[in-house]
């Protein structure tokens, strides 16, 4: 299962790489802390579109309301995918401030919560320098577990991610 995982990341990421350069590399690669902590990435298929990605894992506390699975309270690994929409012009800024939302899945194996699946909405802010190409956001991502039983849950993450080839103002629309 754990191999098969690995693989399934890994394919991502590689036919995520390939699209930046055919998206005039909108593509950024970071951190996240918090739940979970580890990497995160997105790639921007639109001016205000774009899917989220994150591998990570968390050291304890059992974050779902209700659960009654094996949790064990040791680490696990945490992979997650988003769609998100972006508001540039919801807060006023000399740098952009955009707001956005999605939604997308997740999975966390390990410490009791193998094959463990889940529904997730996102709420964040992103700032946005004209440079570097970086982003630095944070965001509240309330959960729905669907498998094996159902519970709510709530992450949260503070990151920054480095976006190559294009500098964050491109990845705006114009004024």
């Amino acid at each position: 299962m754990k191999k098969t995982f690995l693989a399934y990341i890994t394919f991502i990421l590689i036919c995520s790489t390939v699209t930046t350069f055919a998206q005039q590399r909108r593509f950024g690669l970071g951190v996240i802390l918090g739940e979970p902590t580890g990497l995160s990435a997105k790639l921007f298929v639109s001016p205000t579109t774009a899917y989220d990605f994150g591998l990570g894992w968390s050291m304890g506390g059992d974050r779902i309301d209700h659960y009654d699975g094996r949790y064990d309270g040791g680490s696990r690994v945490h992979f997650h995918m988003d769609y998100l929409w972006h508001w540039f012009d919801a807060i006023r800024a000399s740098e952009p401030l955009p707001l956005y939302t999605g939604i997308g899945a997740r999975i966390n194996t390990g410490a009791g919560y193998d094959n463990s699946a889940g529904l997730r909405g996102v709420f964040g802010i992103a700032w946005m320098p004209h440079l570097p190409p970086i982003d630095i956001f944070l965001e509240l991502v309330p959960t729905l577990q669907v498998i094996p039983s159902t519970g709510f849950g709530m992450d949260a993450g503070l990151g920054i991610r480095y976006f190559f080839g294009s500098s964050a103002v491109q990845m705006r629309p114009k004024a």
